[in-house]
């Protein structure tokens, strides 16, 4: 830990508390459409002309093949997906935004550039570059990270 140990202080606990936070956040405004704050973001993602591969969507998100399946199938479910298999590779499958799902993508669109107009009224330029240069140092610090043999 650094500083004089509080968690508060260490850095990977401020990004989850301030990603839990915005999370939220996402949660409680989208909620009013129908969606969550994962919804939102997956449906963004998708190409809503050409569709996504699941794939591509599962590299975008994060997620592992499961989870992803469980997540399109409740798209499916609510009426904002469709997925076809590709003509040239029976195993690969697209996703594609419904009618709804290209509006709810529509909404969440708005919630995030809403958000992010909010940040930057209250964030200079300045300190937005310092932060976004601090990020990508910090992601690929932690992509080179090898633990301590000795632990």
């Amino acid at each position: 830990m650094q500083g004089n140990g509080k968690r508060q202080e260490t850095i990977d606990y401020l990004l989850k508390i301030v990603w839990q936070n915005m999370a939220y956040r996402y949660n409680q405004i989208v909620s009013e459409f129908g969606i969550t704050q994962s919804i939102g973001y997956l449906l963004i993602n998708i190409d809503e002309q050409e569709g996504t591969t699941v794939s591509q969507v599962a590299a975008l998100l994060g997620l592992k093949a499961t989870s992803l399946s469980r997540m399109l199938s409740q798209l499916e479910q609510m009426g904002l997906i469709y997925r076809q298999n590709n003509k040239g590779d029976k195993r690969s499958v697209t996703v594609y935004l419904t009618d709804m799902g290209k509006e709810k993508r529509q909404m969440a669109r708005q919630v995030v550039k809403q958000f992010n107009a909010y940040l930057n009224q209250h964030i200079s330029d300045r300190e937005k570059q310092l932060l976004t240069q601090s990020l990508k140092k910090i992601n690929q610090l932690t992509l080179d990270y090898k633990p301590d043999s000795n632990l």
